[in-house]
């Protein structure tokens, strides 16, 4: 073992309890199952039957939720009966023939489930794999798990070979995309924690939802597990729809998925915004350079996000990350799985309370992107002062130039834009020492005033950032000797040892 992971393990011995730390891992769940019908007449009855008779320690309580796309064929009759026979069936109907994807995303706004999984009405899947599927999230702290028809297991049914060579052929090229390793996407049964399902955008009404959400998922560095289950194969004469169009689309689809990162709904966070950053790996990179002289071994990052800069300062004796937004939480947790120095926590940088026990137990506080958000900067810096020990150090990143105030700073919430004056002062009347405060980005200078204030938009070009990342190693070196003042400002102060 290394010196730095032997003092690491010594460390994680030593550590008192962090208030508010979120134990990852439940070993029982609520569970949402989302059902799309449609002209199933003669089939859906026995496939409600079978998911109602679902019985596993590991399912604490069921709901069914049912949407009737529509059907003409009798089957909303059988689904009333169903309905008002077991109170664990909640039942939905589309006035129009919508689609897969429209009747998932409907039945999604009603759940109510730990965990959110599709099935099919068909009874080409069998609920009885339904709580193997579920393990992975009680062992793993998996984000999503997908039933595979072509893992190992004790035996396996023999399918129809061109639809089995075109869901393989159409899996290979979105795994060369995703940089995944999944052996079955177009499978039906995919489970997912339903507040990451809920927080994804789904475009499509039709059976390219089993693309767009593996992508998105992807995108979203979720942890994503496989687990095998058994498949009865219907022909198209017994009604399967699937057709050789649908793989068509599903190709265009990954292409498209690929290229467009529509991953975040629109929140109060700005997460689709902040999301596009991290895109721009070189530039990140920069940043955390800059920032790494000045980071310590016990560290409190306010406004982690995903992990952007985390990933460059970890592993330490002790990192504690923070954030308000449910998603980037949820992120962070399983991020943390097998970083015994990383824990991860609710923190309102406002609020007193969200520091309660964290007195005193920090050698470095990193707030960049956060004092620009909170409704009292004086609050929140006397809240990072009380966190950090004597002679600790804040490191804080705010924006620069109050003229550049545009539509931008408004989406992403921003109070205001710092001078270097203004910024000084307000540190200095929370009782810290400033070390230094330097210039950082000055070449998006020029780019943020013309996106915010001429063009008025409210979300970062693709182009942009794509030109930005591409020109990375040529405007890091000029950025120095740009002569106005860079589009944010670091500041590193300390809190007095007396």
């Amino acid at each position: 073992m290394g010196i730095r992971s032997q003092r690491l393990s010594e460390s994680v011995a030593t550590w008192p309890a962090i208030p508010g730390q979120e134990d990852t891992v439940s070993t029982s769940f609520s569970l949402s199952v989302l059902v799309p019908v449609y002209n199933e007449r003669y089939l859906v009855e026995t496939s409600l039957r079978r998911l109602l008779a679902i019985k596993d320690d590991i399912i604490h309580s069921l709901e069914v939720i049912v949407v009737d796309d529509c059907s003409t064929d009798g089957s909303w009759k059988i689904l009333q009966r169903i309905a008002a026979e077991d109170e664990r069936v909640v039942l939905l109907r589309h006035e129009r023939n919508m689609g897969k994807g429209a009747a998932l995303r409907s039945a999604l706004e009603r759940a109510t489930g730990d965990i959110s999984i599709v099935h099919d009405a068909d009874l080409e899947y069998n609920p009885s794999d339904i709580p193997s599927l579920l393990l992975p999230f009680a062992t793993e702290a998996a984000d999503a798990v997908f039933g595979s028809r072509y893992l190992s297991s004790h035996y396996r049914r023999a399918l129809m070979f061109r639809h089995t060579w075109m869901n393989k052929a159409l899996t290979f090229v979105a795994n060369i995309f995703t940089d995944l390793n999944l052996s079955d996407i177009e499978t039906c049964y995919k489970a997912i924690r339903t507040p990451l399902f809920r927080s994804i955008p789904l475009r499509y009404n039709d059976f390219r939802f089993e693309i767009e959400i593996a992508f998105k998922l992807a995108k979203r560095r979720a942890r994503i597990f496989e687990a095998p289950i058994s498949y009865l194969a219907r022909s198209y004469q017994e009604g399967k729809k699937i057709t050789h169009k649908d793989s068509v689309l599903a190709l265009a689809a990954i292409l498209r998925f690929w290229l467009i990162d529509d991953i975040y709904k629109e929140d109060e966070y700005g997460s689709q915004i902040l999301a596009s950053l991290e895109k721009v790996r070189r530039f990140n990179l920069w940043m955390g350079r800059t920032l790494a002289p000045y980071v310590g071994d016990r560290v409190l990052e306010v406004g982690a996000g995903i992990g952007t800069l985390t990933g460059q300062f970890i592993p330490r004796e002790f990192y504690l990350a923070s954030d308000i937004n449910p998603s980037y939480l949820s992120y962070l947790r399983t991020y943390s799985i097998g970083k015994p120095y990383l824990r991860v926590r609710h923190i309102d940088a406002g609020i007193r309370s969200d520091f309660a026990g964290l007195e005193g137990r920090f050698d470095t506080a990193l707030m960049i992107n956060v004092l620009e958000h909170v409704p009292n900067e004086q609050v929140t810096l006397g809240n990072v002062w009380s966190s950090l020990m004597p002679g600790g150090r804040a490191v804080i990143l705010v924006p620069q130039h109050p003229a550049l105030y545009g539509t931008l700073d408004h989406v992403l919430d921003h109070r205001e834009r710092y001078t270097r004056k203004s910024l000084q002062e307000g540190i200095e009347r929370a009782g810290f020492h400033v070390e230094q405060i330097f210039d950082f980005n000055r070449f998006s200078v020029p780019g943020w005033w013309f996106s915010g204030k001429v063009l008025r938009r409210k979300t970062f070009s693709r182009v942009q950032l794509k030109v930005l990342q591409m020109s990375m190693p040529v405007l890091r070196r000029l950025d120095s000797i740009l002569p106005w003042g860079g589009l944010s400002l670091i500041a590193v102060a300390t809190k007095p040892r007396s």
